[in-house]
């Protein structure tokens, strides 16, 4: 959507110039009409092995043209260099712990503990990275008024998952996990002081500016929609955090919601992927869908 709807708002130069992340085909619209300067992969990506020797100035790849993989380096960038990690996940809790581990589905964490968490010990001051920390009323500061800065943690979820199973549950299945599997701690994925943003179909909950718990919670169950923690939202108090900007609406983001439909997309199928940018994407067989 960077092509089409991101052009649109004015942003290209101005977000995601830089991107660390696999050579995902979804990117090849966004590379190829100049919005990513550069990204840093984990590893590669089955398929994409031509049209990233093709784009050594994005990649950082070797002499004969393939894919230096640097995955160590990438968390490390990820952690301390990066303004947004924007990730998804299968549940959260009333106070904003996520995990991907549910009593029907035990999916690994990736790099996500590492790049969803906010490091005390970066020194890399940036904009965006300074302004969440000045937003954030609280930014833990009970020892004294240091100011510092904090990356945006960003959630982006359905309300319900596969299956109808609901997202934002009272308890994470993680707590039944760790005491089955005798494990020390329950298998969370990014905990709540680290999360920053939570982006559902009913809005953004804005964590970072939450004066207190009690109306970081409230905001989490303005986006909860019509789970068990959303069904506990109070209309007025809802209202208030709106007026406050803690939790907006698409709506309250000028955003209009009959608009989102596959005509925003750069490229509406797999087939658009390869044939648009010159066959240099190879979907594996089981995406050969055209």
């Amino acid at each position: 959507m960077l092509p089409t709807y991101g052009a649109e708002l004015g942003l290209k130069g101005k977000i995601c110039t830089h991107m660390v992340l696999n050579p995902h085909p979804t990117m090849i619209p966004e590379i190829e009409d100049g919005w990513v300067q550069q990204i840093h992969c984990f590893g590669g990506e089955l398929g994409m092995e031509k049209f990233v020797s093709a784009h050594p100035g994005v990649f950082f790849v070797v002499p004969d043209g393939s894919l230096r993989s640097n995955r160590a380096f990438s968390q490390a960038a990820g952690q301390f260099a990066c303004d947004m990690f924007i990730g998804g996940t299968l549940q959260i809790d009333k106070y904003g712990n996520s995990s991907t581990a549910t009593a029907n589905r035990v999916a690994g964490f990736g790099g996500s503990p590492n790049m969803g968490s906010d490091s005390h010990d970066r020194r890399h001051s940036t904009d965006a990275w300074l302004k969440c920390g000045e937003e954030q009323p609280t930014l833990d500061r009970t020892l004294d008024n240091m100011p510092g800065g904090k990356k945006l943690v960003v959630q982006g979820v359905e309300t319900f998952g596969e299956g109808r199973a609901p997202v934002f549950v009272e308890e994470l299945d993680a707590w039944k996990l760790a005491k089955n599997a005798n494990l020390p701690l329950p298998p969370v994925m990014i905990y709540a002081d680290d999360l920053t943003h939570i982006v559902t179909e009913e809005g953004i909950a804005y964590l970072n500016r939450a004066p207190d718990i009690e109306a970081r919670m409230a905001a989490i169950r303005a986006v909860a929609d019509y789970t068990e923690i959303g069904l506990q939202a109070d209309p007025a108090e809802t209202k208030r955090l709106r007026e406050q900007r803690i939790f907006m609406t698409p709506e309250d983001l000028g955003v209009d919601r009959k608009r989102a439909n596959h005509s925003m997309l750069a490229a509406r199928s797999i087939q658009d992927l390869v044939t648009w940018f010159g066959g240099l994407y190879n979907p594996p067989a089981r995406f050969r869908n055209w």
